[in-house]
């Protein structure tokens, strides 16, 4: 009969001496696939993203990039096993923050003599650059003569999340990834959406700290 032996993360199966099947199980530098869907506030909520295997969410475990109670919900699981996680809005992306949202001179739209109008369209996310060189990703509120309203909140602050889905494969990461996690980056893929390119902009006359992740830490 196979009997199991663990090794850091690793569950063997040896029988007559010989290896029959690795399990690997997510921990630190594991890198991870996954497929899953997000709900706002349950299971019942509104599908906000989705992935699959066709395009699924790929991680270094344990970088920082992914919400913390995320990655908890992921720890000691292994490929092939289904995963249920809700995190509530103050371990997510937080409350609304009505702060976060402002009027900003339309004269920062401004590129090269020229107003950037097709960025200035209700709804549309524009990334932009704070005072202390910080990435603030906005949503364009309202468009006026001289002004535009802009909301700096994540677009799933205020909410609670419910994820659901599969993990894919669980394995070592090599030494490329590694170094491409600790290199800091603007955004990655999942759990809210992208940044998207940069529009050139900046709102030096507005001072927020905030810095948008995407199911990636904020």
């Amino acid at each position: 009969m196979p009997r199991p032996v663990q090794r850091r993360g690793i569950q063997m199966f040896v029988t007559e001496n010989k290896l029959i099947g690795i399990q690997m199980k997510i921990e630190k530098n594991k890198f991870v696939t996954l497929s899953y869907e997000l709900r706002t506030g349950s299971a019942e909520g509104e599908i906000v993203e989705k992935t699959d295997s066709a395009a699924p969410l790929r991680f270094l475990f344990g970088s920082g990039r992914m919400l913390e109670k995320f990655e908890s919900g992921l720890e000691g699981l292994e490929s092939g096993a289904d995963f249920t996680i809700f995190i509530p809005c103050a371990d997510a992306y937080g409350e609304l923050n009505k702060e976060a949202i402002v009027d900003l001179p339309k004269n920062i739209f401004v590129v090269n003599g020229q107003e950037r109008t097709d960025l200035l369209v209700v709804g549309n996310h524009i990334p932009m650059m704070g005072a202390n060189g910080q990435r603030l990703d906005g949503i364009v509120l309202e468009v006026t003569g001289d002004h535009v309203k802009m909301d700096f909140n994540h677009p799933l602050a205020g909410e609670d999340l419910y994820f659901s889905g599969r993990v894919i494969e669980v394995r070592d990461a090599t030494e490329a990834e590694i170094i491409e996690a600790c290199t800091p980056h603007q955004c990655g893929g999942g759990c809210g959406g992208s940044c998207g390119g940069d529009c050139g902009c900046d709102c030096d006359d507005h001072d927020h700290d905030h810095d948008h992740g995407c199911c990636c830490h904020h």
